[in-house]
């Protein structure tokens, strides 16, 4: 799975999003079709009244030629013709007598209707004291009711379109909002907290430091080294939480680094943490591979992969850490990540275990670094199994 393209905004955020767009996209094509069916429907019903008043019209000049034929004719070849329309006679089993029309399929349900490309009105003579019979009047369709329909549909349906794009958007910024207000606060909390961290923090470890272990006995030197993990981990949180809310303003260097030799820095730093689960350390370190970056950035990177190791490991696993010239992998005997979560794991916020401490920003940090050089990074986990994350790099990174 390629992690890349992870993005600052959480999970619950674009899923809010897309949920929102999806309904309103649904509701606003159904809305769209149910306007423009109606129009069509109702240009429609227009246009076949228009028809039905100059038919009615034009029957009232052929009904008495139609009344002379039946009463004195009805020889079929003298049938009388009308100059606007076709016509036809059906009996009063509805069964064709004598027709011009283009179809023998007419709907007497219905006296005025459109049927494939002719508009056909159906005239009962009952009423003209003429027997039961029914005159059918025939004209073909020009469509060019279609036409303006379709153009008046198209311009109206777009200034729609446009009206409900605006009204979606002004939607969904307040539906987001209260996922955007609790982000800054959780934000502006970590900005806080971070900076109250700051000097307790270095105050532990400073005086760590000048104590010499030599000095105490077993007892105490045990206790010391719980102190100092503990702290080391406290400071390891307040790096990340520093890089992640001040990392617009602080300012990076890129330079040729030896990635190997603070990989053993990185490893050492750790160590204690490390010895404190009886993990064991399975080392494959290219000696002297070199990397073009930031070295806050590359110690955030190393700091965030092999403590999420470190953390979601098994008491007495195993950790497997491989250097090559283009590519550093980490893979542990840990718990795992639920195949669900493996998608989100690179968002903010998101932890796979919420049983294990944290913010949930470690490997949001690793994917904000590995985007701004260009790195790939691929993972591999299966619960209870164990969690494989490599990170690449190509020459140019050199």
């Amino acid at each position: 799975m390629s992690a890349t393209n992870a993005s600052g905004i959480n999970f619950a955020k674009y899923r809010t999003l897309r949920s929102f767009l999806a309904l309103y996209g649904v509701m606003s094509a159904l809305l769209l079709v149910l306007v423009g069916t109606l129009y069509y429907q109702s240009m429609k019903g227009e246009m076949l009244s228009s028809h039905r008043l100059a038919m009615q019209l034009q029957s009232e000049s052929y009904v008495p030629k139609l009344r002379e034929w039946l009463l004195h004719d009805r020889n079929l070849s003298a049938f009388p013709r009308d100059l606007a329309y076709t016509t036809a006679l059906y009996g009063y089993d509805q069964k064709s007598l004598v027709s011009r029309l283009h179809t023998t399929r007419l709907d007497f349900r219905e006296n005025l209707y459109l049927l494939e490309g002719h508009i056909y009105l159906i005239i009962p003579l009952s009423p003209y004291g003429m027997g039961e019979f029914y005159l059918i009047f025939e004209t073909k369709d020009d469509g060019l009711w279609r036409m303006q329909t379709l153009k008046t549909s198209l311009l109206f349906g777009a200034l729609l379109v446009l009206l409900l794009s605006g009204v979606g958007f002004l939607l969904s910024r307040l539906i987001l909002r209260p996922v955007n207000e609790a982000i800054a606060l959780l934000d502006d909390f970590i900005k806080d907290t971070t900076h109250e961290l700051n000097t307790p923090v270095s105050a532990i470890l400073t005086n760590l430091e000048s104590i010499d272990p030599r000095e105490l006995s077993p007892g105490v030197q045990k206790k010391l080294k719980r102190i100092e993990i503990a702290s080391r981990t406290i400071s390891t949180l307040y790096d990340d939480l520093t890089y992640l809310i001040l990392n617009h303003d602080l300012s990076y260097h890129d330079e040729e680094l030896s990635l190997s030799d603070l990989l053993e820095e990185r490893l050492e730093y750790f160590r204690h943490r490390i010895e404190q689960k009886k993990i064991t350390l399975l080392l494959h370190i290219t000696p002297d591979v070199r990397l073009f970056i930031d070295r806050t950035k590359a110690t955030r990177l190393i700091d965030n992969l092999l403590s999420n190791a470190i953390k979601y490991n098994t008491l007495q696993g195993s950790i497997t850490v491989t250097l090559e010239p283009q590519r550093l992998s980490i893979e542990d005997t840990g718990i795992g990540i639920p195949a669900s979560m493996i998608e989100r794991v690179f968002e903010r916020y998101t932890r796979a275990d919420k049983s294990v401490g944290g913010f949930g920003i470690g490997l949001h940090i690793v994917a904000m670094i590995a985007k701004s050089y260009g790195f790939s990074i691929t993972v591999e986990s299966e619960e209870k199994k164990g969690t494989h994350i490599c990170i690449g790099w190509s020459l140019k990174n050199h």
